[in-house]
């Protein structure tokens, strides 16, 4: 029965916090549901690269095809723009309108902190203004956009000019960049010409804020923070409060949530899964350690901020995983953290040539190489 907001109702221990977080995640089970919803229902999918989305759905969605989402792609019902944290997400193109103002502020801010030596004496504005007219005359690849940008700034480096224009207009990666079996380079166009429709006037935090707490949590008002990139959201839950319910953890943080979201059973079985890399479940969190151990979290690490792929048991990273494909065959390496017993290795290889067989498309030969720990 849930509690109202001024009556906590104990404690979430961080099996119990895991397994409400995959149910929401879409990963205690395969769901059937159409592409489009399923990525309004996580908020978008994390997309630095073009194919972890892929990845993301096939995971998650029962009989996933790659045509589904290309085919959002392609038909502009979804697209690639810089989101949550700054980081380009794939979201459907009502998200686009909706999400995109709301974390204005952030991607504000971010240009500031990375670029402000770069851009200091020069104004921003102006930059975007001759970065929407160049947009509006044509799509630019970011290099392209960058040397025209130079033509009237040659004493700024071409990153801080073109990621003015990135952090200050809405623009969208157009295809065919993140479609599946296709390739090309980032190209640029304003995302209201794309979508035929303006950006929602006014951001809705309110909105933001529950959308998350279906999706991640039960969660901290850090954790919100942290996927958002926005600060100084204790004012919107507090307003929030009294259509929330509320938590603590092991640690005694309070854990807002909404009443009838789904909290499984802490015994709940959850099946083994692949993660795409750059998979929000695992970078959504102040503190992740509902699904991935610090120890763990040092493990995929890297210099270059490359996010693998990562693997699920009992619903937690136990291992990371890489596809290497040529013409001729598809191979599958994972390595992992610890060692798993008889009935879940099982499930690893299932699993695994599951992925292998989406991942090649049924036409090479595949090889699947499991390293222990």
């Amino acid at each position: 029965m849930a509690t109202t907001a001024t009556q906590p109702a104990g404690v979430l221990d961080r099996r119990a916090l895991n397994r409400a977080f995959l149910a929401r995640q879409l990963l205690l089970s395969r769901r059937t549901m159409p592409a489009e919803d399923a990525l309004e229902h996580l908020v978008g999918l994390q997309a630095q690269a073009p194919i972890p989305p892929y990845y993301g759905l096939w995971t998650r969605l029962e009989d996933f095809r790659p045509a589904e989402l290309a085919g959002l792609l392609t038909g502009r019902r979804a697209v690639r723009i810089a989101l949550m944290r700054g980081t380009v997400h794939l979201v459907s193109s009502a998200d686009c309108r909706k999400l995109r103002p709301c974390v204005q502020p952030f991607l504000e801010r971010s240009l500031i902190t990375t670029f402000g030596k770069d851009l200091n004496g020069l104004d921003p504005a102006k930059v975007a203004t001759a970065g929407r007219e160049l947009l509006e005359e044509a799509p630019h690849t970011v290099g392209d956009l960058s040397a025209s940008l130079r033509t009237a700034w040659p004493d700024r480096p071409a990153a801080a000019l073109g990621n003015v224009v990135r952090s200050l207009l809405p623009v969208v990666q157009i295809p065919p960049r993140g479609v599946w079996g296709q390739g090309g380079q980032p190209t640029y166009v304003m995302a209201e010409d794309w979508l035929g429709a303006p950006l929602d006037p006014e951001p809705d935090i309110d909105a933001l804020v529950l959308r998350y707490l279906a999706a991640f949590g039960p969660a901290t008002v850090k954790d919100v923070q942290a996927w958002s990139g926005l600060t100084r959201l204790r004012a919107v839950t507090e307003r929030l409060r009294p259509r929330l319910v509320s938590f603590r953890d092991e640690d005694g943080r309070e854990l807002l949530d909404l009443p009838d979201a789904p909290r499984p059973d802490p015994g709940t079985p959850a099946p083994v899964r692949y993660l795409a890399p750059y998979d929000n479940a695992i970078l959504s969190h102040a503190d992740r350690t509902r699904i991935i151990s610090d120890e763990h979290r040092k493990a995929i690490a890297t210099k270059n901020a490359v996010i693998p792929g990562t693997i699920l048991v009992d619903g937690f990273v136990a291992g990371a995983w890489r596809i290497d494909r040529t013409r001729a065959s598809t191979a599958l390496d994972v390595q992992l953290f610890s060692p798993v017993g008889k009935r879940r290795r099982a499930e690893l290889v299932a699993e695994g040539e599951r992925l292998l067989l989406f991942a090649s498309d049924g036409a090479a030969a595949c090889e699947l190489r499991i390293a222990d720990a």
